[in-house]
């Protein structure tokens, strides 16, 4: 168990050492949260998803802000409850977990060692996208070709749609015209 409480010291009278305050270490916090597991997707942590955007502390404990991937993402209850144990086993008494639903998540905050995690799993990793202003990354979503999908088992791009929807609501199904492989594609949104 790491301790990411930690409390300052001080010589009181008799040269006893007296706490003054304990502080939570946000660092510590962040690190514990890279043990925390998508339920989905079990070799991305929530930090390679980009799901947690904010750890604010006070006097009362410690608030961690999440985004949910997905409108009604059924695992964000159970990463919020993974959050919650991993805190509590490491010394945290009071946790409040708030979903932020604004800004909208977007596969851009997944980091890119989580996207290389998902293709060693065998997932295609969204590509990066949107770099553009927001009115042309609008035009881009509602009025884009279809995207051109890397297999993840041979690397071909030769590559098809099979399925708007995936193993989960967050993926499609593509299938490789090359080694005739299904794999599911973690959608850009």
């Amino acid at each position: 168990m790491i301790c990411s409480i930690y409390k300052e010291l001080i010589r009181g009278v008799n040269g006893k050492q007296m706490i003054v305050s304990e502080k939570i270490s946000i660092e510590i916090v962040w690190r514990l949260l890279e043990n925390i597991s998508d339920p989905e997707i079990p070799v991305l942590s929530i930090l390679d998803l980009g799901i947690v955007r904010n750890i604010q502390t006070n006097e009362n404990g410690i608030e961690v802000f999440i985004t949910p991937t997905y409108s009604g993402c059924p695992a964000m209850d159970v990463m919020s409850m993974n959050i919650r144990m991993e805190l509590l086993q490491n010394g945290y008494k009071s946790i409040k977990i708030t979903q932020q639903l604004s800004p909208a998540w977007t596969t851009d905050w997944m980091t890119e060692k989580g996207k290389e995690k998902l293709k060693s799993y065998g997932i295609a990793p969204p590509q990066t996208r949107f770099k553009s202003p927001q009115s042309d990354r609008i035009d881009k979503m509602l009025f884009r070709d279809e995207t051109e999908v890397e297999c993840p088992q041979c690397l071909s791009k030769n590559t098809r749609l099979l399925s708007q929807f995936g193993s989960t609501a967050c993926k499609a199904l593509y299938q490789c015209n090359d080694c005739k492989e299904p794999f599911d594609y973690f959608k850009c949104h």
